[in-house]
């Protein structure tokens, strides 16, 4: 029997669910989800393999207008994934078209197979999911279309069937029991900014990055050092919070977190830095891990 394998990129809006998508296709939380646009900030891979394939998907930020060199970056990782596709997944929701008329004409223009999942339909109706997928079908009459509820786990199955149908024949690119490409050292510095989103309102969470300092890995317990930085002291003040209340509950909700993924307990130690104006910073960014587009 041949095997299949490839690179799925996930494409779409800003609080689509693409992340809640992958992490039902996966089976595992990879990537961080909120309520708030613009949580992915990283191109983070989720890994699914089976016996004849494997299935490289790749989340995505959300297509926005840049207004800063961070979101420049996060532009550039979308633009990445127009060029390295064997398979679009174009997610939306209960709108009708991408932000962006530029990435929608390239999807458009290429060959690359898409199937278009329209997300959320649980908080819908039959006739308004039905005009949507009409709107679909005389967009892209090539895409395959999946009504869907990641959610609730409603048309992931269909979804990954088609994936898994345009698959190109290869073998596979990452070890079978790969599960994302990424080190714990990421996934816990996502983890403690999901609870940052969580916490905070207004611009304090978009004004943050977390940086893993120390990752001591021991058989029974890990012992891990972040630093939450922040643009301003005012905004550091507002992490910390009275007394440090504030900073207390990030701490334990990420600890909960980590220690659940890693089945092993954890000693998390967080401070908080000013690094004034990081968004704008290239070599801010570069330190960060973003790639800036040349």
């Amino acid at each position: 029997m041949s095997h299949k394998a490839g690179f799925v990129n996930i494409i779409g809006n800003p609080n689509v669910g693409k992340s809640t998508l992958l992490n039902a296709l996966v089976g595992e939380k990879i990537s961080i989800i909120t309520h708030k646009s613009q949580t992915t900030r990283h191109r983070i891979l989720g890994i699914v393999s089976g016996d004849n394939f494997q299935i490289v998907f790749s989340d995505t930020p959300g297509i926005l207008t840049p207004h800063y060199r961070l979101q420049q970056c996060m532009l550039h990782q979308v633009e990445n994934a127009l060029s390295d596709a064997d398979l679009f997944l174009l997610v939306t929701d209960l709108g009708e078209s991408l932000k962006s008329k530029e990435i929608l004409d390239k999807i458009k223009q290429c060959s690359t197979p898409v199937i278009v999942v329209i997300n959320k339909v649980d908080t819908s109706t039959q006739e308004k999911i039905h005009d949507i997928i009409e709107h679909w079908n005389k967009e892209i009459p090539r895409a395959e279309i999946v009504p869907c509820s990641a959610l609730l786990h409603v048309g992931v199955e269909k979804v990954m069937e088609l994936v898994i149908k345009y698959l190109p024949d290869s073998p596979a690119y990452y070890e079978k029991d790969a599960l994302t490409d990424r080190n714990m050292r990421f996934l816990v510095s996502e983890i403690i900014r999901e609870k940052i989103l969580l916490r905070y309102g207004k611009e304090i969470p978009y004004s943050t990055e977390v940086e893993i300092e120390e990752f001591l890995e021991g058989k029974d317990l890990d012992k891990i050092r972040a630093i939450i930085y922040t643009e301003r002291e005012s905004q550091k003040k507002i992490i910390i919070g009275h007394k440090g209340e504030q900073i207390k509950h990030i701490g334990i909700e990420s600890r909960k977190d980590i220690e659940h993924f890693t089945n092993k307990k954890c000693y998390l130690e967080l401070f908080v830095k000013v690094k004034k104006d990081w968004r704008n910073n290239e070599n801010a960014l570069k330190g960060f891990g973003y790639e800036t587009k040349k």
